[in-house]
């Protein structure tokens, strides 16, 4: 007589959940023995071609400069150039006037300006690129427009600003803004284009909030506009300056012009450079911050 075992649902459960049990420090212990990846051997190559190309190019652009002013007596020579800006950056803050202040005031006061009419091109064209990058009809309707403005010269638009505002200041933040701005929508509306709709897709199913979609899906397309919108701000508020006056660094080019100064000039070329380069660094840091890409 042939007897058969059988085993209740229960009792099977019970000897899966001891396997598993018996099982689970197994794994465990292997997972906390697994070594540690190694960092990766520093790479002295590497740094070496980062560095060295810039220095080259450095030395290069002064070595030019310095042949050509070898028997020249307007131009100043790089080492004349160097001794004014030790001068001139030793005390950089000092206030005689109002039209008479070292070169970091007109920086910050540019600096101001740029950042006024900046951040009003952004809340301008950030969500009319939105709109347009959107909706077909949008587009069609501003397109024809914007590729009529968009080509106008800053010093066009700036005896619009004198004119409305009856003031220096405001009309140089005028400028700002409206050449800033179309960068800025038009970037922002190719890259609301351009986001794969399997993003969006992805966030419709996970019920992402508008908050999460705008800073996680579509900021990364828009910062290329904005960092274009703050280089052409830059380069305006220098260009508005020499003509309104005031404080500012293109004022204080302008007023070194009229001293024939010209070592206090290429130092401001400088300068300007140098800030630009900043900002453009910032925006980039801000770009990799929200970037999906490694």
């Amino acid at each position: 007589m042939v007897s058969a075992v059988f085993h209740s649902p229960l009792d099977a459960a019970r000897e899966l959940a001891e396997e598993e049990r018996v099982a689970t420090p197994v794994v465990a212990a292997s997972t906390a023995l697994k070594p540690a990846p190694a960092k990766p051997p520093f790479d002295g190559r590497e740094l070496w071609l980062r560095v060295l190309p810039p220095v080259i190019g450095i030395g290069l652009l002064i070595g030019i400069w310095g042949l050509l002013t070898v028997k020249s007596t307007t131009f100043p020579t790089p080492w004349a150039t160097f001794e004014a800006a030790a001068k001139l950056f030793a005390d950089p803050f000092y206030s005689n006037g109002p039209n008479d202040q070292g070169i970091g005031w007109n920086v910050l006061f540019s600096l101001e300006r740029v950042g006024v009419g900046f951040g009003l091109a952004a809340l301008v064209g950030i969500p009319l690129g939105f709109v347009i990058g959107r909706f077909t009809f949008f587009n069609r309707m501003a397109s024809p427009l914007i590729s009529l403005l968009k080509p106008v010269s800053p010093l066009a638009w700036l005896p619009i600003g004198l004119l409305v505002f009856k003031s220096a200041n405001p009309a140089a933040i005028w400028t700002i803004f409206i050449c800033s701005i179309w960068p800025m929508v038009i970037n922002t509306a190719v890259g609301v284009q351009r986001v794969p709709q399997d993003y969006l897709n992805v966030a419709r199913v996970l019920a992402l909030s508008e908050w999460k979609v705008i800073t996680r899906i579509l900021l990364p397309y828009l910062l290329t506009g904005v960092r274009l919108s703050v280089g052409t701000a830059w380069l305006v508020i220098v260009a508005a300056e020499m003509l309104t006056g005031g404080v500012g660094i293109g004022f204080w080019v302008w007023d070194e012009w009229n001293n024939l100064n010209v070592k206090h000039i290429l130092i401001a070329i400088f300068v300007i450079g140098v800030v630009g380069l900043l900002l453009e660094m910032l925006l980039v840091s801000i770009a990799k911050r929200f970037s999906h890409e490694d």
